[in-house]
């Protein structure tokens, strides 16, 4: 169930259809006589608008969730490296029958070099078919074929593919790798996803190291620089808002192990390095 109502709020909620509505619902009211209150509907409308494609607004706010951890220290060893999904379309994989990758393709490129690095390590996918409505391929099928195009060994993938969000991702990766005491698991995603991962892996027990990429928003005063290209920003205030959405909903219903999760405290050299990082690294 909430799966589906998650879907259904996100696409009331995400900020294009919020504006349409806004500005949608400005006119009904003043065709029906509520002049004062339609001006006002259509005049927030038109000023989230604004705010969303002129401004740095969506930089600042995806900023925040990217620079919560930062990225470690690499320890000696690994033992696996957990992928979560995102990283393709679907809908494309589908109709022309091969892997294409998106803008976050840089959790499967990330994860192919720290394959490479660690040459015994496993490798975790986990991402299932997220649709309600389009009857797309599922992404592990894209992560098969992928995986086996760069050249990892067959017996070193674990794919876990009935997972249709993060919680899930946790749960059944952790079921998948069977992590034992003393193993270090990397965590792959996107820098922004990266805090509602991290506190759904704490309350699925899968204790992991983050290693945040697909980074999108620079540091230093470019940040408040917004891009000329209007769709930029918006597309960054989109996906920002998704997330803080997420950890909201996740954190009233117990999926996360808190409302912002942060880096937590020293418990082994590997996580030792990655705090000290995090503890040095300014947080928006």
């Amino acid at each position: 169930m909430f799966f589906y109502v998650s879907k259904i709020a996100w696409f009331v909620l995400q900020p294009l259809v919020a504006i349409t509505l806004l500005l949608c619902l400005g006119l009904v009211l003043s065709l029906i006589g509520f002049r004062r209150a339609g001006i006002l509907s259509s005049v927030l409308g038109g000023l989230l608008l604004a705010v969303c494609a002129l401004t740095p607004a969506g930089l600042v706010m995806t900023a925040a969730l990217e620079n919560r951890f930062p990225r470690p220290e690499l320890p000696a060893k690994v033992d696996g490296i957990v992928v979560l999904g995102g990283s393709f379309d679907t809908r494309v994989a589908k109709s022309r029958g091969e892997p294409e990758l998106n803008e976050a393709a840089d959790r499967m490129t990330e994860a192919m070099a720290l394959a490479r690095r660690y040459p015994q390590a496993k490798v975790l996918f986990s991402g299932g078919l997220a649709a309600i409505l389009e009857d797309d391929v599922p992404e592990v099928d894209s992560a098969r074929d992928f995986f086996a195009a760069q050249g990892l060994a067959p017996d070193r993938l674990l794919l876990e593919g009935e997972a249709r969000n993060t919680a899930e991702n946790a749960e059944y990766a952790r079921v998948l790798a069977d992590p034992q005491p003393g193993e270090t698991w990397l965590l792959v995603t996107s820098a922004s996803h990266m805090p509602r991962s991290v506190g759904c892996f704490r309350v699925a027990g899968f204790d992991v190291l983050p290693y945040p990429t697909d980074y999108r928003t620079p540091l230093g005063a470019s940040l408040y620089r917004p891009s000329s290209a209007t769709t930029r920003n918006l597309e960054k205030v989109h996906f920002a808002t998704r997330e803080y959405i997420g950890l909201v909903a996740y954190w009233l219903t117990g999926r996360t192990d808190a409302l912002f999760p942060a880096p937590s405290a020293p418990s082994s050299p590997a996580v030792d390095a990655a705090t000290s990082i995090g503890a040095a690294a300014p947080s928006l």
